[in-house]
Order: structure tokens, then C-alpha cells, then sequence
């Protein structure tokens, strides 16, 4: 989905959509007034369905003929780092996540419970009970399927949705649930969630050459709706600073966490080769199509992060 600034830890970019869409896929070179200053980034046909649609069509041929499922729009490292912090974190298997994005749904295969590569840390320590293979047993639980059992993947590219069912369905998981939806004109039943995830969505949004500014206060608006009060919205992007996308979510969200990702330097100066933020979202002028104000909630997440308690 997005058009960004060359990412180095993006090695393996290339993903795609949109507006409804968002998990794994490609850069386009960061270019002299491509900053979101004014009114936005410059337009680009990364913005727009119809690039992704046609993206989509393609990866899913390549699919279908040599079973490749595409690569993963800022790395492998890029889902790790959110895994890793929904485990840190105890947030429930059993809590609704909804990939905002999904593209080709690697991300959601990585998440579920299914699969044949779901590790108890107990199983490992029996695999590896030696001391000596401990930096081993690690690294099979982070490569294990983290075990989440309620995840929705939308995308507004049908192609999309048809790729990521195909590959889903091959891995042999019936707990995905996905959908053709457009996030910025959301249908009436995709509401509720306690996990939201942007890797990539964001940023395709923003380079819309059809009123890029509106559509960004769109998303903020929809992913207010979906989003339960407590609930935390992990966004990745390489289009937009720490302290731009604070600029961007400031109604209705306030910033729970700045993940670590790799810094680059260039021509003298340093900087972060993506942004990777989670944000809550608060009580303060939450009021969802449900109903008003705070939704009934099985979770209730402790503000100051230690652990998700059941309510």
C-alpha cells in the first residue's frame, strides 16, 4: 500500500493496498518534496485502488502458478516487532485483532493459532533443555505462530482478498476472517475491535491524489469507530515521522509506546528508516455507531501497559 521513503530494513518491500488495505509491500523512492508538509505528500498512483487492484491481480496469478506469496512490505522483522509487543503486553489470544490493510495476509498467518508451528514455551524447553540451546529455543518462539484466534484481515482490493484466502487456505487455517471493505466508507458491522494494525495503509492513504488531507482525517474518524475504547493501534510507516503521525492522531488517541526500529545515516545525518508507534485510544470524545461512548469490552487494557486484564 504505500509509496515511502526507501526504507533500508524494507529489503523485502513490495506490497500494497489501500484504503482498506494495508499489510506487506513496496517503496517508491523518496524524492525532493515528497514530505507531508502543506497539504501533503506529493500524488501518486500508489494512492489509488486501481495501482493495487492491479498489483493484486498479478501476485495472485504469480500465486496460483508458482505458489509464491509475495514478500512482506517492511521485512519479516516488521512483524516480529508487533508480535513481540502483543506478547509482551498479554494481550489475550483470544482478543479481536483487525489488520487494517491486509494485502497478501502473511501477517495473518503469522498471527493465528493454526498451522502446525504453535510452540507452548514448555514444548520448547523439552525440545531444548539443554542451557546451551536456549538462544536456540528462542528463536523457534519467535518464528512460532503466535497463536491469535480472532483476526480479521480487510483490504479494498478484491484481488487482495482472493490472494490472501488462497494462501491462507493453503496453510490449512479456518480462523481468518476476511473482508473486501474500504476503511475510509466501512460497512455498519466492522466494529469492536481491541487491536488494530496499520503496516502500510497510512501511508497509500496519504498519497491519494484525490484530497489526500480529507482522506487522512477519514481514517482517523473510521479507526476511531472500529477501535474499542482501551484498545491499542499499532501503526508502521515509513512515510512519516514519530512526531508527524503524533500530529496526525491527536483526537481521540494519545501514544502508549515508540518501538525500536534501525536507524540509518546519510550525508552526515541519522534518522529511523520507518516509524513504528502504538497508540490507545482514550475515552475523550469516543463515541462509536454502536452506541455512545465506551463499548462493552471482555478486555479492559491497564493504561499503564503492564498486562490486559480480563473484566
Amino acid at each position: 500500500m504505500a509509496a515511502p521513503r526507501p526504507s533500508p530494513e524494507a529489503s523485502g518491500m513490495s506490497r500494497g493496498p489501500g484504503v482498506g488495505g494495508g499489510g506487506d509491500a513496496g517503496g517508491a523512492a523518496w524524492g525532493a518534496g515528497l514530505g507531508p508538509g502543506g497539504d501533503g505528500f506529493a500524488p501518486s498512483a500508489l494512492g489509488t485502488r486501481e495501482h493495487w487492484d492491479a498489483v493484486y491481480e498479478r501476485e495472485l496469478h504469480t500465486f496460483q502458478e508458482y505458489g509464491d506469496t509475495g514478500e512482506i512490505w517492511f521485512g519479516e522483522e516488521s512483524m516480529n516487532r508487533l508480535i513481540r509487543w502483543m506478547q509482551k503486553h498479554k494481550i489475550p489470544l483470544d482478543a479481536s485483532v483487525l489488520d487494517i490493510g491486509t494485502g497478501n495476509g502473511v501477517f495473518l498467518v503469522e498471527l493465528s493459532s493454526c498451522g502446525g508451528r504453535c510452540f507452548t514455551v514448555g514444548i520448547v524447553i523439552a525440545l531444548f533443555p539443554d542451557e546451551a540451546d536456549l538462544s536456540l529455543a528462542s528463536g523457534w518462539l519467535l518464528t512460532a505462530k503466535c497463536g491469535f484466534s480472532n483476526i480479521t484481515g480487510i483490504d479494498y482490493s478484491p484481488s487482495a482478498i482472493r490472494l490472501s484466502g488462497s494462501i491462507i487456505e493453503k496453510e490449512g487455517l479456518s480462523n481468518i476472517k476476511l473482508k473486501v471493505e474500504d476503511f475510509l466508507n466501512l460497512s455498519t458491522k466492522l466494529s469492536g475491535f481491541h487491536i488494530c494494525i496499520d503496516k502500510g495503509t497510512f501511508d497509500a492513504i496519504s498519497l491519494n491524489p484525490d484530497n489526500a488531507t480529507e482522506k487522512r482525517k477519514q481514517y482517523v474518524k473510521s479507526l476511531s469507530r472500529v477501535l474499542k475504547v482501551k484498545g491499542f493501534f499499532l501503526i508502521t510507516s515509513c512515510n512519516w515521522t514519530k512526531e508527524e503521525l503524533l500530529n496526525e492522531f491527536t483526537e481521540g488517541f494519545e501514544l502508549f509506546e515508540d518501538l525500536p526500529t534501525p536507524k540509518f545515516s546519510f550525508g552526515g545525518r541519522s534518522g529511523n528508516s520507518v516509524a513504528a508507534l502504538v497508540f490507545q485510544k482514550t475515552n475523550c470524545g469516543a463515541v462509536d455507531k454502536v452506541g455512545k461512548g465506551e463499548l462493552s469490552s471482555p478486555y479492559q487494557f491497564n493504561p499503564a501497559g503492564s498486562q490486559p486484564l480480563r473484566g
